[in-house]
């Protein structure tokens, strides 16, 4: 290792040496390298012989020792990355030093890329920010599974917390940066990897109810004829409570509908991937009769606008006209807000005995068991109609019919 001042000429010709000191040393391979170091002599020596640290270390399979991880941590970005340049460390031991905090931005700018949405972007950015601060993870070697599953599982509070959807979504969005992390090669493994989700099942706070089919008449019915709420006129919730029972369409889907998404020729609506929840553009069929009442009402629309002013407060809407038409909200802990018009159209898919698969393609779900267990549920008296047409099993009225008979 040797410290010096390089040499430079002036516009006079005169040889001079610039201010700050220099390191020269050669790396594991033999390879002469030069380092920029500090204009006082003493801590350009100290910062030579960490070098020579760092070049023994890679020499010797790239261990690296606390004391000496530490001094690395510590170092400014840019010195790290002259290193990784150099050779003298590699770009996971760069990342060692680096604040979790520029790698959340990074991972950001990963999901931006991927073409998330600005929403998804924020939630997931927020929740992993509000994790590792509550948690004390400063560095990617803080971050403790032990410490991470404590506080969620002090969040969960015995149940009375956060429910086990929730405690899974944070759980599931660390475990994505920790993931990613590894892919990007800033990790050599995850130390979350081995958590696993709670079973959501077990504790589902929000169970849904699906309606009858005189019930759904008259749910239309009453909020045709009602006044205007949130925004919106009777006729035109009518319309829309029937679009999502009839397609299945998702709250965030029919707010971002536009008149031009509708093909008045085909009788089909198209999702926009921007608003659709799987990313992908999906094109819906439409009853002819309701295709031809919404041509009717979008006639004075221009092809650009929204086809419904949709509010935020969609189950607040949809519990008002529930109340005007005498339909209770809640029976047993089971309710019916927005989403369950989602789940109205899956069952009535179903009892009207349409093949699951083709269901599934309706309700656009990956898996055929969410289409089947969750959003297919059973009216009311289907289960005595099932009964009764089993066989008749009567002892005594066989045994008067073989009487009879002989």
């Amino acid at each position: 290792m040797r410290v010096f001042k390089p040499m430079y000429r002036d516009h006079t010709g005169r040889y001079k040496e610039i201010r700050r000191w220099w390191v020269a040393l050669r790396d594991s391979n033999g390879t002469a390298r030069k380092f920029p170091a500090f204009n006082n002599r003493a801590e350009s020596e100290r910062l030579g012989r960490k070098l020579e640290e760092l070049v023994a270390a890679k020499f010797n399979g790239g261990v690296l020792t606390p004391e000496l991880a530490r001094w690395l941590k510590e170092l400014p970005r840019d010195f790290q990355q002259r290193l990784v340049k150099a050779g003298l460390i590699d770009v996971k031991q760069a990342a060692a030093g680096k604040f979790l905090a520029e790698h959340v931005t990074d991972f950001e700018e990963h999901l931006l890329a991927k073409g998330r949405t600005e929403k998804h972007i924020a939630q997931v950015i927020n929740e992993l920010k509000r994790v590792f601060a509550v948690c004390g993870f400063v560095y990617w070697h803080d971050i403790s599974a032990s410490r991470l599953e404590s506080y969620l599982s002090d969040l969960r509070d015995k149940g009375r917390g956060i429910s086990a959807r929730s405690f899974n979504r944070k759980l599931k969005y660390c475990q994505h940066f920790c993931r990613w992390m590894v892919k990007d090669h800033r990790a050599s493994e995850s130390p979350i990897a081995h958590l696993s989700c709670l079973n959501a099942k077990l504790d589902r706070r929000r169970c849904r109810r699906v309606l009858k089919p005189d019930e759904i008449r008259h749910l239309l019915s009453s909020t045709r004829a009602a006044e205007t709420r949130y925004g919106m006129t009777g006729h035109e919730r009518c319309l829309l409570y029937r679009l999502c029972v009839e397609t299945g369409l998702r709250a965030g889907e029919v707010r971002g509908l536009t008149v031009s998404d509708f093909n008045w020729q085909t009788c089909t609506v198209s999702v926009d991937a921007a608003y659709s929840k799987r990313r992908r553009n999906d094109v819906l069929p439409l009853r002819s009769d309701t295709a031809a009442e919404l041509k009717s009402y979008l006639s004075n629309k221009l092809p650009s606008c929204r086809a419904f002013n949709v509010p935020i407060r969609t189950a607040d809407m949809l519990r008002s006209d529930l109340a005007a038409a005498g339909i209770p909200y809640e029976i047993s802990g089971q309710v019916f807000d927005f989403h369950a018009l989602r789940h109205e159209a899956g069952t009535l898919l179903a009892s009207a005995g349409v093949h699951p698969k083709v269901a599934q393609s309706v309700l656009r779900h990956s898996d055929i068991n969410l289409t089947l267990s969750l959003y297919s549920h059973t009216l009311c008296g289907q289960e005595s109609q099932a009964v009764e047409s089993l066989p008749d099993f009567s002892v005594g009225k066989n045994e008067n019919r073989q009487e009879q008979s002989a």
